[in-house]
């Protein structure tokens, strides 16, 4: 009897989003994923996924897909390569790590991997081949850490509020981040509350996005100002008696030299800052004020900018003044990362790191690839590389020397990817990988705390091979098969992570497919006592010594002893000076997520083309016309793209929406040849979104 294809699957969204939703997996009558769902019983999920994951039979299909190893045959960057087996593949990988270590020693070998699948196994087994050999290590620097670090500074724990309380809240603030295009739950928990509560929407970001499109308030700030407008808002909080003071005396550590400190930081100082009128920062202060069950979603535009940790610290600080911790439907919120306590012992061999290998910056991968002894921290060259699960060609700063430094003749490059990326292009050996619906793996929400399983739902075609195939086998050829996680499938991972974290057995998430581990209320509110040793929020953070989610050995990153005692506006940005007279920021777009999806025909006819979007006072003063061929640029490149006249952005701020692939820029030069790669105080980070520029004519 022939055996019907199933007509659902379920799965687990794997791309670098907080979100993470639980997905149901349509199939055609013939077995081939038709479209992706919202699973509806899953309540953060709750039946919604974002358009571009929908269409995902269109990347899973797509005919541009990588599906046979090859190696390079032409000048690095032509894209002439020829197809080679698998073993061939592997062999000729084994034989060069082994000899850049015979030469360089392992510190010349660096596997470089990001948040192509956030997916446990698939993800972090690379760390597994790191350790094992001793192999450079990397300090992860492309995204989180401003964010995180400011958001700990004041709690002490990357964990708050059950973000499902946004649907009981009173009111929401979303600040810093454009859920609409990158977190859609974000808003269907939020559009419930106003709809069943009336609950208002209160929206700050940099310009008119399609969220603040949605919000009863928005407030446009220009980049870099945020913590000014908090510390108004906390000014007006005090002034106005909305300041919770028995909550204060009880739960932080200085709150009447914090009330002293703000005396003078009146709307009217944040107006002249913040380009907002200083009636709007009263009206939202109060509104604020009023509202106890105040839940404020703090994003990750905060950790964009060189003065984010001090501006998300900021932010977060408002609920604390307010009181609005005590309330379900208050608190703040941004990540809950500390809530999983995962042991990945067999996935990452983290018993087996050494703390004197030294770990390289991510975001200076064009610095170290150029041979920059402060990049390098002292060690080898580095001389081969692995590369999964991310694009640094198009995606990392600093972009034309980090295509200088891929250039190198000498200079070993694999990389295992679904699609010729930039970076594949770079490459000596390209590997063509599976994608998520093609193999097992197990995802945590970071927007949410939901631990999901994300089963294999369909066979790949033939020719692509999952993560953990390409590290167990080069772990093979280069002798560093010794740990037990080497021998095991990515099953024997989830199961074993599962059991030793005493979240039960594979078999039961099997039929569960998802476990909640939101903490109780009191944990999440921080009513027994924040995370710091001594129970209270911290409005004083101790910058040079407190502990971060990600913080690097040595000295901190950055001039942190600059950085303000208590929350304040930190003009460590780069400033718009005579020769740069416009703020860039490097807004994502919503039919794109970093690099992935803008390989697919819908995302980029969706999205347009690359674009600077001006104001047309900011346009007028260069000459520039509504669709005029332009050129951006500063003191790291130059990039041509179109105009657009809007009144939806701040005055002195251009907004370039969306990733888009280098080619579709005149010259290859994409979006981030302008950023920077500096590392930010107190420990580290890229700052993205806060880049001065000048904008001509062509």
């Amino acid at each position: 009897m022939t055996q019907l294809p199933p007509k659902t699957a379920f799965s687990a969204c794997p791309h670098d989003c907080p979100s993470t939703c639980a997905l149901d997996v349509q199939f055609d009558p013939d077995g081939k994923v038709k479209r992706l769902n919202g699973a509806r019983d899953n309540d953060y999920t709750a039946g919604v996924i974002c358009a571009k994951v929908a269409r995902y039979a269109e990347r899973l299909y797509h005919p541009e897909r990588l599906l046979k190893p090859m190696r390079r045959v032409g000048g690095k960057g032509e894209g002439s390569f020829e197809e080679i087996s698998w073993d061939a593949a592997l062999d000729l990988i084994g034989e060069r790590f082994l000899s850049a270590e015979a030469e360089f020693g392992a510190q010349s070998v660096w596997p470089y991997h990001y948040a192509g699948t956030m997916g446990l196994v698939q993800r972090d087994s690379i760390h597994r081949l790191r350790h094992t050999k001793g192999y450079s290590r990397q300090f992860d620097s492309i995204c989180t850490n401003m964010a995180w670090t400011g958001y700990v500074a004041g709690t002490g724990r990357l964990a708050g509020p059950d973000p499902r309380e946004m649907a009981v809240s009173d009111q929401i603030v979303i600040w810093g981040t454009n859920p609409v295009a990158t977190q859609v739950n974000v808003m269907t928990h939020a559009i419930a509350a106003r709809k069943k509560r009336g609950a208002r929407i209160i929206v700050v970001d940099v310009y008119r996005t399609e969220t603040m499109k949605q919000a009863d308030i928005g407030l446009i700030v220009k980049p870099g100002t945020d913590a000014a407008l908090a510390c108004a808002i906390m000014h007006v909080l005090f002034r106005e008696g909305f300041a919770d003071r028995d909550y204060l005396e009880k739960f932080t550590d200085c709150p009447d030299e914090l009330e002293a400190h703000l005396q003078s930081r009146s709307p009217e100082w944040a107006a002249a800052i913040t380009g907002l009128e200083a009636a709007r920062i009263e009206e939202a202060a109060r509104l604020i004020g009023e509202v106890k069950k105040t839940y404020f979603r703090l994003g990750y535009g905060f950790t964009r900018s060189r003065n984010g940790v001090v501006a998300m610290h900021a932010a977060c600080s408002i609920a604390a003044v307010s009181g609005a911790w005590k309330y379900e439907g208050g608190g703040a919120f941004h990540n809950n990362g500390a809530i999983y306590e995962l042991n990945k012992e067999m996935i990452e061999a983290g018993s087996l790191q050494d703390p004197a290998v030294r770990a390289l910056d991510q975001c200076l991968i064009g610095r170290i690839l150029t041979g920059d002894e402060a990049a390098l921290r002292g060690g080898p060259p580095v001389k081969a590389m692995l590369i999964q699960n991310t694009n640094p060609v198009s995606v990392a700063p600093e972009q034309d020397r980090v295509k200088q430094g891929f250039a190198r003749e000498d200079l070993f490059t694999v990389v295992h990817e679904q699609f010729m990326t930039e970076t594949a292009k770079m490459a000596d050996i390209v590997l063509p990988a599976t994608q998520f619906l093609e193999h097992d793996d197990i995802y945590k929400g970071g927007g949410h705390q939901y631990l999901m399983l994300g089963p294999k739902a369909v066979e790949p075609p033939e020719g692509p091979r999952e993560n953990i195939f390409v590290i167990n086998e080069i772990a093979e050829r280069v002798s560093a098969r010794s740990h037990p996680g080497s021998d095991m499938s990515v099953r024997d991972h989830i199961g074993w992570m599962l059991e030793n974290s005493g979240y039960g057995r594979l078999e039961d998430l099997e039929a569960g497919k998802w476990i909640d581990l939101q903490p109780d209320f009191e944990t999440a509110h921080y009513l027994n006592g924040f995370g710091h040793a001594d129970g209270r929020f911290h409005f004083r953070p101790d910058w040079g010594r407190s502990a971060a989610p990600n913080k690097p050995e040595g000295d901190p990153f950055g001039p942190w002893q600059t950085m303000p005692e208590l929350p304040d506006q930190w003009d460590s940005i780069e400033i718009a000076d005579e020769q740069h007279p416009l703020r860039l920021v490097t807004a994502p777009a919503r039919s794109f997520l970093n690099s992935t999806f803008n390989e697919t025909d819908s995302s980029r006819k969706k999205e347009g083309r690359p674009e600077a979007w001006l104001r047309p006072d900011d346009a007028a003063r260069f000459g520039i016309g509504d669709g005029a061929k332009v050129t951006m640029g500063n003191r790291r490149g130059v990039v041509t793209l179109h105009a657009r006249l809007v009144e939806i952005v701040a005055p002195g701020t251009v907004i370039s929406e969306g990733l888009w692939p280098n080619d579709a820029f005149e010259d290859g030069k994409g979006i981030n040849t302008l950023t920077g790669a500096d590392p930010v105080a107190p420990y580290g980070g890229a700052a993205f979104h806060d880049t001065a520029v000048w904008v001509r004519a062509v």
